[in-house]
């Protein structure tokens, strides 16, 4: 199946709406995530074109290149979300059981979708303080984003893990979005 990237925006909002088996709430988190590391990228790549910012631009080069890094991890992540929530309706619908144990596998993807806008929030705070002052919004939309994409990933944790308390994944979760509120 081709990447969900590839779409377009008006199609890739047209498969959230449709209320059939596709993109929901994780991919849509991982998307969040995904736009906020291309902000980060944007701001960290006019800086590095600005003379007056000399002084940070080897550092500004290892942010924009991790801000792609996980940019194309969130893209993927949200790929890998529809396929594994479909499972989870596949579950549903066959009703043999295993429903538990199908949320809990869908669990993971939100998990690191949390973690990965966690480290992008991180960058794009670092970014907001050091890069160019012409990107600075920028940057902090793209910390806005990243956050706000790490606690809608970590409540779809906790939601999916619900019937599993104690499961550290939660923890984790939260800990990731308390981390990308921080920065």
């Amino acid at each position: 199946m081709p990447s969900l990237a590839d779409s377009s925006l008006r199609e890739l909002l047209e498969r959230v709406a449709a209320g059939g088996p596709g993109p929901s709430g994780g991919a849509c988190a991982a998307w969040a995530c995904a736009l906020a590391a291309g902000l980060v990228e944007l701001a960290a790549c006019v800086t590095l074109r600005h003379p007056e910012c000399g002084e940070v631009h080897p550092r500004m080069r290892e942010l924009r290149s991790r801000a792609r890094e996980l940019r194309d991890r969130a893209s993927e992540l949200a790929d890998r979300d529809v396929a594994v929530y479909a499972a989870v309706l596949d579950t549903r619908r066959a009703d043999d059981g295993g429903l538990d144990a199908a949320l809990s596998a869908a669990a993971d993807v939100p998990l690191e979708v949390a973690e990965t806008a966690a480290e992008v929030a991180a960058l794009a705070g670092e970014v907001s303080r050091t890069g160019a002052d012409t990107l600075r919004g920028d940057a902090i939309v793209g910390a806005q984003l990243a956050a706000a994409a790490a606690r809608s990933a970590a409540e779809l944790v906790t939601i999916n893990l619900g019937a599993a308390p104690g499961d550290g994944r939660v923890d984790r979760a939260r800990a990731a979005a308390a981390r990308a509120s921080a920065a």
